[in-house]
């Protein structure tokens, strides 16, 4: 097989909307940090919303983009929180996939702490194949042809071989 013809990982991004700011956040961003290994960066409201008490501005979120080994590993415990089954419906056309973790207790190793309440999370996992650079260097930057993009059936095809993961209809 061509090598340039491989599905790599390209990022794994988790985030936790929180919806507001304060000790939640707080608490959001120090279980994000435990459970990666990486610190997290805050997401900030872009409009506002007086039924929800959030303000233009405001800090509302926190999220970690993971890449290489710590992306494989966290991968592998979300995963298995979610019992590797994935909609098909999480998958996109460009072979992205984005699922929820309901409740962060349900990632392995995991205990649950007073303290801190339980909080869920989405996981996006971006795939792409080697050469991909190109669109996103800043001199020289290029088009990719359709044809070197990830498809859905791609991504369906790495996740069932590499994680043994079951796609559901």
């Amino acid at each position: 097989m061509n090598p340039m013809r491989k599905v790599l990982i390209d990022k794994v991004t988790v985030n936790m909307g929180v919806g507001s700011g304060g000790e939640r956040l707080a608490n959001a961003e120090t279980l994000l940090e435990k459970l990666t290994g990486q610190k997290p960066k805050k997401n900030f409201a872009k409009s506002t919303n007086p039924n929800f008490g959030i303000r233009k501005g405001l800090p509302i979120a926190c999220k970690v983009t993971l890449r290489k080994e710590r992306a494989e590993v966290f991968l592998e415990k979300a995963f298995k929180a979610i019992g590797h089954k994935i909609k098909a419906s999480s998958f996109d056309e460009y072979g992205n996939v984005s699922f929820g973790i309901r409740e962060h207790i349900d990632l392995p190793g995991v205990k649950y702490d007073p303290a801190i309440g339980i909080y869920g999370m989405d996981v996006c996992l971006t795939l792409e194949r080697p050469g991909f650079r190109i669109k996103r260097r800043k001199i020289r930057s290029g088009k990719i042809s359709k044809s070197h993009r990830v498809t859905r059936e791609e991504a369906i095809e790495f996740l069932k071989n590499n994680y043994n993961v079951t796609v559901e209809e």
